[in-house]
């Protein structure tokens, strides 16, 4: 919205005015809280504030007839603001936008009482109002957007030898290792946006058997046509069989499968499917300028990238992936929007490394970004929510009763 006033008192003894706008948003018991200030426009009686911008909920609490209150004041250093006048409007007749219906008449009540031949002190005008529907990630899931998860598990040799406790993919009977404990949580907390529940589980830095080749992309359930895993259930027993049969190895590539989901998602940019892959790794990372290369690719496409950093090396290169500080850039490309988010995960567990604190910080903290690297896709694509189908309501049955 923006306003501009005419005629304002002057209330000022050696100049004219300094106004500035006081919007009051009205509560059911009738009182007023204070939603908005317009800056101070100083020296004048014919003031133009600048546009600003204010959510319904603030200013009316989505009630488009109730009672928004505008005081205008003159600024004083002191702070002994002098009180100008006032006038009621709603965001009904707000949003009729610049008319003759959005002229306001600005009134002191004392004034009023006092002085007979007493008008007005100046009038306010609404020079433009313009709404814009702000949508969530729930509203694109509600239409229908298919959230797509993928795993991707760092088989190399620098993990450790899993035969030895000291290796973060040590097989214990008894307890779930470093990896399968970083799997679990996060992908529970992930698996709720993901309906088919069928997640593409992958390997990278292994030789496979039967003839050791090295593979920076391999399916965990050893089926390369079709490496979903039922459930996150599914996604462990394929990891626990992979440790089984392949042979950790290196180097630390990370590009290979972010490609991997990359050409999925080139497929799809119609918002009808967004794809999240999650690499859990030890992070010491080989092909760095690849793996930035194939993220400032992915940035123009619908997926982000969350890594999950496990056991205790430096993280540095995941961090400088993450961008949030400073956005990921290769070849003097840089991405389009941050789309990776990095996790490390002894942050999160004891100091046993068998317990996790807080899974609802884990939680939290793995997710934070995907909604708005989400939106950021579906905004710079002009891409609406389709609506939501009508919620389902099971079909009556009469009950027969027999006589």
């Amino acid at each position: 919205m923006q306003f501009c006033a005419n005629k304002l008192d002057k209330k000022d003894f050696f100049g004219k005015s300094d106004p500035f706008l006081v919007f009051y948003r009205s509560n059911e018991d009738g009182s007023f809280t204070i939603c908005h200030k317009t800056e101070v426009v100083k020296n004048t009686l014919n003031p133009v504030w600048q546009a600003f911008k204010i959510s319904v909920r603030a200013l009316c609490n989505g009630d488009y007839d109730r009672t928004i209150k505008v005081q205008v004041y003159d600024w004083d250093r002191d702070g002994s603001h002098d009180f100008i006048g006032e006038f009621t409007t709603s965001y009904r007749e707000l949003s009729r936008g610049q008319s003759q219906f959005n002229v306001y008449e600005v009134v002191n009540p004392k004034k009023k009482v006092k002085k007979k031949k007493y008008i007005n002190s100046g009038t306010v005008t609404l020079l433009s109002f313009l709404v814009e529907t702000e949508v969530s990630f729930l509203d694109y899931i509600k239409g229908g957007t298919q959230i797509n998860f993928t795993v991707a598990i760092d088989f190399t040799a620098s993990n450790g030898n899993p035969a030895q406790p000291t290796s973060l993919h040590y097989m214990n009977p008894y307890q779930l290792n470093a990896y399968g404990m970083a799997l679990k949580a996060v992908g529970e907390i992930v698996q709720d946006y993901d309906s088919d529940k069928m997640f593409p589980a992958l390997g990278f830095g292994a030789k496979l058997p039967p003839d050791g080749r090295i593979s920076h992309e391999f399916a965990l359930n050893g089926n390369p046509q079709n490496p979903y895993c039922d459930g996150i259930e599914g996604v462990m027993e394929a990891y626990y069989r992979s440790l089984k049969s392949v042979q950790l190895y290196g180097p630390t590539n990370f590009a290979p499968v972010i490609n991997h989901v990359a050409r999925y998602a080139s497929s799809v940019k119609d918002g009808s499917q967004y794809f999240v892959l999650l690499i859990v790794t030890d992070g010491v990372i080989s092909d760095m300028a690849q793996t930035k290369e194939s993220i400032v690719n992915a940035s123009k496409l619908p997926m982000s990238i969350i890594i999950v950093g496990v056991g205790p090396a430096e993280f540095d290169a995941m961090i400088e992936l993450d961008g949030d500080d400073v956005r990921v850039s290769s070849r003097g490309k840089y991405a389009e929007r941050d789309i990776v988010q990095f996790v490390p995960f002894r942050d999160y567990i004891d100091r046993s490394g068998n317990h996790i604190l807080s899974m609802a910080r884990l939680a939290k903290d793995v997710l934070a970004e995907i909604p708005e690297q989400f939106l950021s896709y579906m905004r710079a694509r002009g891409i609406k929510p389709s609506p939501a189908p009508p919620p389902y309501t099971p079909p009556t049955h009469v009950l027969q009763t027999q006589i």
